[in-house]
Protein backbone atom coordinates (compact mmCIF):
# COMPACT_ATOMS: atom_id res chain seq x y z
CA UNK A 1 0.00 0.00 0.00
CA UNK A 2 1.51 3.29 -1.15
CA UNK A 3 0.48 6.55 0.48
CA UNK A 4 0.82 9.98 -1.03
CA UNK A 5 1.77 12.43 1.75
CA UNK A 6 0.79 16.02 1.02
CA UNK A 7 -2.95 16.69 1.18
CA UNK A 8 -3.60 12.96 1.65
CA UNK A 9 -2.07 12.36 5.08
CA UNK A 10 -0.99 15.87 6.10
CA UNK A 11 -1.17 19.52 5.16
CA UNK A 12 1.64 21.99 5.79
CA UNK A 13 -0.38 25.08 4.81
CA UNK A 14 1.73 26.62 2.06
CA UNK A 15 5.08 26.10 3.77
CA UNK A 16 6.47 24.11 0.84
CA UNK A 17 6.06 27.02 -1.56
CA UNK A 18 7.78 29.33 0.89
CA UNK A 19 10.72 26.98 1.28
CA UNK A 20 11.11 26.59 -2.48
CA UNK A 21 11.13 30.37 -2.91
CA UNK A 22 13.69 30.80 -0.14
CA UNK A 23 16.01 28.14 -1.56
CA UNK A 24 15.68 29.61 -5.06
CA UNK A 25 16.78 33.01 -3.78
CA UNK A 26 19.66 31.53 -1.80
CA UNK A 27 21.06 29.70 -4.81
CA UNK A 28 20.39 32.21 -7.57
CA UNK A 29 20.39 35.57 -5.80
CA UNK A 30 17.04 36.30 -7.42
CA UNK A 31 13.50 36.52 -6.08
CA UNK A 32 11.32 33.70 -7.36
CA UNK A 33 8.64 35.04 -9.68
CA UNK A 34 6.77 31.75 -9.59
CA UNK A 35 7.17 28.28 -8.14
CA UNK A 36 5.90 25.50 -10.39
CA UNK A 37 2.63 23.78 -9.57
CA UNK A 38 3.32 21.18 -6.88
CA UNK A 39 0.12 19.12 -6.77
CA UNK A 40 0.85 15.49 -7.58
CA UNK A 41 4.35 16.22 -8.92
CA UNK A 42 7.89 15.30 -7.94
CA UNK A 43 10.50 17.59 -6.38
CA UNK A 44 12.71 16.91 -9.39
CA UNK A 45 10.02 18.10 -11.82
CA UNK A 46 8.99 21.08 -9.68
CA UNK A 47 12.58 22.28 -9.35
CA UNK A 48 13.35 21.86 -13.04
CA UNK A 49 10.25 23.76 -14.12
CA UNK A 50 10.80 26.52 -11.59
CA UNK A 51 14.37 27.07 -12.78
CA UNK A 52 13.40 27.01 -16.46
CA UNK A 53 10.60 29.51 -15.84
CA UNK A 54 13.31 31.93 -14.73
CA UNK A 55 15.54 31.16 -17.71
CA UNK A 56 17.95 28.99 -15.72
CA UNK A 57 19.09 25.65 -17.09
CA UNK A 58 18.63 22.88 -14.47
CA UNK A 59 22.09 21.32 -14.78
CA UNK A 60 22.92 18.21 -12.77
CA UNK A 61 25.12 20.23 -10.41
CA UNK A 62 22.48 22.89 -9.82
CA UNK A 63 19.77 20.29 -9.27
CA UNK A 64 21.87 18.49 -6.67
CA UNK A 65 22.61 21.74 -4.85
CA UNK A 66 18.93 22.71 -4.97
CA UNK A 67 17.87 19.32 -3.56
CA UNK A 68 20.46 19.48 -0.78
CA UNK A 69 19.33 22.98 0.13
CA UNK A 70 15.67 21.92 0.14
CA UNK A 71 16.41 19.02 2.47
CA UNK A 72 18.33 21.26 4.85
CA UNK A 73 15.62 23.91 4.80
CA UNK A 74 12.89 21.44 5.71
CA UNK A 75 15.02 19.99 8.49
CA UNK A 76 15.68 23.45 9.91
CA UNK A 77 11.96 24.26 9.87
CA UNK A 78 10.74 20.92 11.25
CA UNK A 79 9.19 22.62 14.26
CA UNK A 80 7.38 25.02 11.98
CA UNK A 81 6.01 22.12 9.94
CA UNK A 82 4.31 20.79 13.05
CA UNK A 83 3.18 24.20 14.28
CA UNK A 84 1.68 25.32 10.97
CA UNK A 85 0.61 21.96 9.57
CA UNK A 86 -1.75 19.22 10.65
CA UNK A 87 -2.56 15.57 10.18
CA UNK A 88 -5.67 15.35 8.03
CA UNK A 89 -8.85 13.94 9.60
CA UNK A 90 -8.69 10.18 10.06
CA UNK A 91 -5.20 9.73 8.60
CA UNK A 92 -3.45 8.55 11.76
CA UNK A 93 -6.29 6.21 12.72
CA UNK A 94 -6.23 4.55 9.29
CA UNK A 95 -2.44 4.19 9.37
CA UNK A 96 -2.70 2.59 12.82
CA UNK A 97 -5.49 0.23 11.76
CA UNK A 98 -3.67 -0.98 8.67
CA UNK A 99 -0.37 -1.33 10.53
CA UNK A 100 -1.88 -4.14 12.60
CA UNK A 101 -2.68 -6.25 9.55
CA UNK A 102 -0.20 -8.97 8.62
CA UNK A 103 -1.38 -8.86 5.00
CA UNK A 104 -0.59 -5.17 4.43
CA UNK A 105 2.76 -3.44 3.92
CA UNK A 106 2.42 0.33 4.13
CA UNK A 107 4.89 2.69 2.49
CA UNK A 108 4.83 5.97 0.58
CA UNK A 109 4.83 7.08 -3.02
CA UNK A 110 5.45 10.77 -2.93
CA UNK A 111 6.80 13.63 -4.97
CA UNK A 112 8.89 14.62 -1.95
CA UNK A 113 12.49 13.51 -1.94
CA UNK A 114 13.10 10.99 0.85
CA UNK A 115 14.60 13.31 3.53
CA UNK A 116 11.68 15.73 3.12
CA UNK A 117 9.13 12.91 3.24
CA UNK A 118 10.64 11.52 6.43
CA UNK A 119 10.86 15.02 7.92
CA UNK A 120 7.18 15.69 7.29
CA UNK A 121 6.01 12.31 8.59
CA UNK A 122 8.20 12.43 11.69
CA UNK A 123 7.03 15.95 12.53
CA UNK A 124 3.61 14.42 13.21
CA UNK A 125 4.76 11.03 14.55
CA UNK A 126 3.57 9.09 11.50
CA UNK A 127 6.84 7.62 10.27
CA UNK A 128 6.49 4.49 12.42
CA UNK A 129 3.42 3.31 10.52
CA UNK A 130 5.14 3.08 7.12
CA UNK A 131 8.23 1.33 5.84
CA UNK A 132 10.13 4.20 4.25
CA UNK A 133 12.82 1.83 2.96
CA UNK A 134 10.48 0.44 0.31
CA UNK A 135 8.87 3.71 -0.74
CA UNK A 136 9.54 5.76 -3.86
CA UNK A 137 10.42 9.44 -3.84
CA UNK A 138 10.75 12.63 -5.81
CA UNK A 139 14.43 12.18 -6.67
CA UNK A 140 13.95 8.64 -7.96
CA UNK A 141 12.33 9.89 -11.16
CA UNK A 142 10.93 13.14 -12.56
CA UNK A 143 7.54 11.49 -13.23
CA UNK A 144 5.31 9.57 -10.86
CA UNK A 145 4.29 6.43 -12.80
CA UNK A 146 7.78 4.81 -12.75
CA UNK A 147 7.85 5.24 -8.97
CA UNK A 148 5.16 2.55 -8.58
CA UNK A 149 7.31 -0.18 -10.13
CA UNK A 150 10.31 1.02 -8.16
CA UNK A 151 8.41 0.75 -4.86
CA UNK A 152 7.08 -2.68 -5.84
CA UNK A 153 10.59 -3.90 -6.60
CA UNK A 154 11.95 -2.53 -3.33
CA UNK A 155 9.14 -4.15 -1.35
CA UNK A 156 9.58 -7.41 -3.23
CA UNK A 157 13.27 -7.60 -2.40
CA UNK A 158 12.70 -6.86 1.27
CA UNK A 159 9.62 -8.99 1.90
CA UNK A 160 10.20 -11.83 -0.56
CA UNK A 161 6.82 -11.30 -2.20
CA UNK A 162 5.69 -10.32 -5.67
CA UNK A 163 3.89 -6.97 -5.71
CA UNK A 164 2.06 -6.28 -8.96
CA UNK A 165 -1.04 -4.33 -9.98
CA UNK A 166 -3.31 -6.88 -8.32
CA UNK A 167 -1.49 -6.51 -5.00
CA UNK A 168 -0.70 -2.78 -4.92
CA UNK A 169 -2.99 0.05 -3.85
CA UNK A 170 -1.99 3.70 -4.14
CA UNK A 171 -3.83 6.33 -2.09
CA UNK A 172 -3.64 9.95 -3.25
CA UNK A 173 -5.59 13.16 -3.66
CA UNK A 174 -5.04 14.27 -7.26
CA UNK A 175 -5.66 12.96 -10.80
CA UNK A 176 -1.84 12.82 -11.07
CA UNK A 177 -1.90 10.14 -8.35
CA UNK A 178 -4.63 8.23 -10.17
CA UNK A 179 -2.73 8.30 -13.45
CA UNK A 180 0.52 7.34 -11.70
CA UNK A 181 -1.16 4.29 -10.19
CA UNK A 182 -2.78 3.12 -13.39
CA UNK A 183 0.21 3.79 -15.62
CA UNK A 184 2.66 2.41 -13.07
CA UNK A 185 0.75 -0.72 -12.09
CA UNK A 186 -1.49 -0.14 -9.06
CA UNK A 187 -5.14 0.25 -8.18
CA UNK A 188 -6.08 3.61 -6.73
CA UNK A 189 -8.08 4.92 -3.79
CA UNK A 190 -8.51 8.64 -4.34
CA UNK A 191 -9.32 11.02 -1.48
CA UNK A 192 -10.87 14.43 -2.08
CA UNK A 193 -8.85 15.98 0.74
CA UNK A 194 -6.86 18.35 -1.48
CA UNK A 195 -7.76 20.69 -4.32
CA UNK A 196 -9.29 18.00 -6.55
CA UNK A 197 -13.01 17.27 -6.23
CA UNK A 198 -14.65 13.87 -6.00
CA UNK A 199 -15.85 14.39 -9.57
CA UNK A 200 -12.31 15.11 -10.76
CA UNK A 201 -11.05 11.93 -9.14
CA UNK A 202 -13.88 9.79 -10.49
CA UNK A 203 -13.28 11.20 -13.97
CA UNK A 204 -9.59 10.29 -13.67
CA UNK A 205 -10.66 6.66 -13.17
CA UNK A 206 -9.92 5.89 -9.51
CA UNK A 207 -11.28 2.50 -8.45
CA UNK A 208 -12.57 4.06 -5.23
CA UNK A 209 -13.25 7.70 -4.37
CA UNK A 210 -13.45 8.87 -0.76
CA UNK A 211 -14.53 12.23 0.55
CA UNK A 212 -12.02 11.96 3.41
CA UNK A 213 -10.23 9.43 5.63
CA UNK A 214 -12.48 10.23 8.58
CA UNK A 215 -14.36 6.90 8.75
CA UNK A 216 -11.61 4.40 9.58
CA UNK A 217 -13.63 1.25 8.93
CA UNK A 218 -14.92 2.58 5.60
CA UNK A 219 -11.41 3.53 4.49
CA UNK A 220 -9.93 0.16 5.45
CA UNK A 221 -12.71 -1.61 3.54
CA UNK A 222 -12.17 0.67 0.55
CA UNK A 223 -8.43 0.00 0.51
CA UNK A 224 -8.87 -3.75 0.70
CA UNK A 225 -11.70 -3.66 -1.84
CA UNK A 226 -9.56 -1.62 -4.24
CA UNK A 227 -7.23 -4.58 -4.47
CA UNK A 228 -9.99 -6.64 -6.06
CA UNK A 229 -10.77 -6.67 -9.81
CA UNK A 230 -13.30 -4.02 -10.84
CA UNK A 231 -15.15 -3.24 -14.02
CA UNK A 232 -15.87 0.39 -13.12
CA UNK A 233 -15.05 3.11 -10.61
CA UNK A 234 -16.82 3.07 -7.28
CA UNK A 235 -17.83 6.10 -5.27
CA UNK A 236 -17.39 5.32 -1.57
CA UNK A 237 -18.41 8.29 0.49
CA UNK A 238 -16.79 8.63 3.89
CA UNK A 239 -18.38 11.29 6.09
CA UNK A 240 -16.82 14.69 6.55
CA UNK A 241 -14.77 15.20 9.70
CA UNK A 242 -16.51 17.22 12.38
Amino acid sequence: MLWDIDHTLISVRGLSGEIYSTVFQQLTGRTAERVADMAGRTDRAITSETLRHHGIEPTDDLMLRFMDALGNAYSERRGEIKARGRVLPGAQAVLEALSTRADVVQSVLTGNMKPIAVCKLSAFGLEGFVDVEVGAYGLDHAERPPLVRLAQDRAGRKYGETFDASRTVLVGDTPHDVHAGHQGGARVVAVASGASSEGDLRAAGAEVVLRSLADTDAVVRAVLDAGQPRSRSTDVRAPEAS
